[in-house]
């Protein structure tokens, strides 16, 4: 409805056919966009990658299958059944069964449950370290960021595969013990990314503010620099889940993975290797498929991600 307070000019557009354009389609110069909150645009920007939705729904799916599976389908994956050992595909066995006469299908669900527990334990123990470190050099400055990112450079000099494979030896890995190992030598990297992006953030006005006003360096990491920081954080974490889940596939590929009754899909790949000329490829491919679907999905999450939360990536 039209003011009726202001005089319609003769050739002018009445109020309402102004708000209507404003509101509506807008000019012919482009569309006019409301104004919306940054989770917002990054979840709309999320959500039109159809190859980020599709990963998403892979580890969901990955998730269900793994967890919830066993409920559905009960198999016995703790006593041996020589009696059954290397059946084909049939019935009572969709996947057949494994050289200790375990049933595949189940085999896999297990083994998949300890790769998603592992990958997902040692991406935050990673995360959570290397942000703290990364966010405290940075921050420090000087001589102390000095000294702590030599410590980082001396421990990415140190081969990762050398150091697990001794400790391999000495000691019994469990689900717990594999995560931690490998979270606390995956560290480093979030470390190095955090920092950039602190050195970037120090010398902003915010964080001068908060010294202004008597924050600390503990709140002022925690409070300011780390929450701005979140998007490096959030996309690497993606990363570190598929390179957890492939460090422990290497791992129980060449016969150091965890030990039984504990199984993962790299100690599947592993026992199943001496059978592939023998024509069991029930015993190589699906579990093979299953592992490359997970890391696939995780990397194709975490380039998503990397877009959506950048503001400079994403689309207007």
């Amino acid at each position: 409805m039209s003011d009726p307070l202001r005089p319609v000019v003769e050739g002018q557009a009445p109020i309402g056919a102004v708000e209507a354009d404003i509101l509506g389609g807008g000019p012919e110069g482009g569309d006019v966009q409301v104004i919306a909150a940054g989770w917002r645009l990054a979840l709309r920007e999320f959500m039109s990658n159809r190859l980020a939705v599709l990963g998403a729904g892979i580890i969901l799916f990955f998730v269900v299958f793994c967890f919830l599976g066993p409920l559905v389908y009960h198999t016995n994956q703790t006593d041996f059944n020589p009696l059954a050992t290397n059946l084909p595909p049939g019935p009572g066995h969709p996947l057949g069964t494994d050289e200790h006469g375990f049933d595949e299908l189940g085999r896999i669900m297990a083994g998949g449950q300890t790769a998603l527990e592992i990958g997902f334990l040692a991406a935050v123990l990673a995360t959570v370290i290397g942000t703290l470190w990364g966010a405290i050099a940075g921050l420090a400055g000087g001589i102390i960021d000095g000294m702590l990112m030599r410590f980082v450079d001396i421990l990415l000099a140190i081969p990762f595969l050398f150091i697990v494979l001794v400790l391999a030896t000495k000691y019994s890995a469990t689900v717990l013990e594999e995560a931690l190992i490998i979270g606390l030598f995956s560290w480093l990297i979030p470390a190095r990314l955090v920092r950039g992006e602190v050195l970037t953030l120090r010398v902003r006005d915010f964080v001068d503010a908060a010294r202004v006003m008597g924050s600390g360096r503990p709140r002022i990491v925690l409070r300011h620099l780390i929450p701005n920081a979140l998007s490096v954080v959030i996309v690497n974490i993606t990363f570190q889940v598929a390179d957890a889940i492939l460090a422990l596939a290497y791992l129980g590929f060449l016969g150091f993975g965890l030990q039984y009754p504990a199984v993962s899909w790299g100690d599947m790949l592993g026992n199943a290797q001496q059978y592939v000329s023998s024509g069991y490829w029930w015993l190589v491919y699906p579990v093979g498929a299953c592992l490359v679907a997970v890391v696939l999905a995780a990397n194709l999450v975490g380039d998503a991600l990397r877009d959506a939360l950048d503001v400079r990536l994403r689309r207007r």
